[in-house]
Formats: C-alpha cells, structure tokens, sequence
C-alpha cells in the first residue's frame, strides 16, 4: 500500500472552463457560454485609501492569464482574482481589503507603498504536507518543499459525476490512465459556484477516504487539483 504522504500534495485550483483538457470519458468538455469571461489572474483592491482616479480604476482590475515557457511547453495561470468577501475556511475569518495603497504620492505622500493581507487558505492556493498532519509541520514540510517538478507539467482535467462524492466508485469510472500524474477533477461544487459565495459553503463535494485511498492504490497520480477549499 502506498504511503499516506501520497495524499498530502493537493493544488486547489479554480477551473475556467476554456482551459479544459479533457473529460473521464468521451469528448472533452464543450465549455459554457461564458468562458470567455476574465475570471483569472490576480485583482488588485485598493479598499478605498485612495480617492483618485486611477486608484479606483485599479480597484478589482483583472488580468489575462499569464503564459511562461516550462519543459518546451506553457505555463498558464488560472489563479482565479483574490477579492473581499471571499470564501475563508477558519471559523470567524474575515477577508477584507487585499491589497490597498497604504501610502500615495497623489495624497502627498513622499512615496507609493503597497499593503498586502490576507489568510493563506482562501482562493487558489496549493496545501502544503503539514496542513493536516502535525508531524510533517514540525518537520517543517511547507509548500516550498514541495517538487516544482510535480507541481508543473501536463495535467488531466477528469469531469465526476455530479450525483457523487469523489468515491472509491467514481475514481474507478474515471477511468484515468497508468502514468497520468496530475489530474483536476471538476465536480459539482464547479457548477455552483462555491468559491463566489460569501461566508462559505460547507455542502461541498470532496474526496471520500476510500476515494482517496483508491487514489493511491490504483493510480500514478501525484497531484489533485479540485474546486473548493475542503475534501
């Protein structure tokens, strides 16, 4: 049986559908009527500490997805814009203003300086080996331990049933060939839009442990991308 480290690796990632690469089984996904829409890429808020134009004009300004060349091929970003309001898992936890101009030059300011806060496990993000497992955090197994090697490369996008949890059953029907190593499964929670509701929404779909466990029994996967911050 393969180590339960197999499981630590997840890239949480929000899928725009005009970057999809194939479905389970079939033909690949035909997109939505709004895929053309510029979900991705980083956001800038300045939260209001600027009066000026142009600092509102930069106020939530979305960018296209960025391309770098990688192993002869292409990286793209489809980093979803961090924003306030956003979905953040820790009880209580607020996101406010993300990035704001704290000091600026049209206010009279000697200078510009930029503010950046915010809660590590919001929006698109990658989990590191001791977000859930003490030992690995006393190790300090954090994300930059993690194999860029793993994390960048060709991916598989699989579409799960939308009546189903990521069970042991769904994995089978997938169908995802030996030697795949990085997979992104688009789920109901994709549908619905769970990452644009405030407060968060608990009735997600996830991975069910013997899904997981089916993972790493039975494939060469090393890299799950989901929609949704829980499994």
């Amino acid at each position: 049986m393969a180590a339960p480290v197999a499981l630590t690796i997840f890239l949480l990632i929000l899928l725009p559908e005009h970057h999809a690469l194939a479905t389970s089984a079939g033909d690949a996904h035909p997109g939505y009527a709004d895929a053309e829409t510029d979900t991705c890429g980083p956001a800038l808020d300045l939260g209001g500490s600027s009066s000026s134009s142009s600092a509102a004009g930069a106020a939530g300004r979305r960018y296209g997805p960025g391309l770098e060349e990688y192993g002869g091929g292409r990286i793209v970003d489809i980093t979803h814009a961090f924003r306030p309001g956003m979905p953040a898992y820790a009880p209580g936890a607020t996101v406010g203003p993300i990035v704001r101009l704290k000091e600026s030059m049209e206010n009279g300011s000697d200078y510009n300086l930029s503010e950046l806060s915010m809660e590590c496990h919001i929006g698109t993000h990658v989990d590191a080996p001791g977000h859930f497992n003490q030992a690995h955090f006393a190790a300090g197994l954090d994300v930059d331990k993690l194999d860029l090697e793993v994390l960048n490369g060709p991916a598989l996008l699989v579409d799960v049933p939308r009546h189903t949890n990521i069970t042991a059953e769904a994995m089978e029907s997938l169908n995802i060939p030996k030697g795949v190593r990085r997979v992104l499964f688009r789920t109901l929670n994709t549908d619905r839009g769970l990452m644009w509701k405030e407060g968060g929404d608990m009735s997600y779909v996830g991975f069910t442990e013997d899904g997981a466990q089916w993972l790493v029994d039975n494939t060469d996967i090393k890299l799950v991308g989901k929609y949704c911050f829980w499994s």
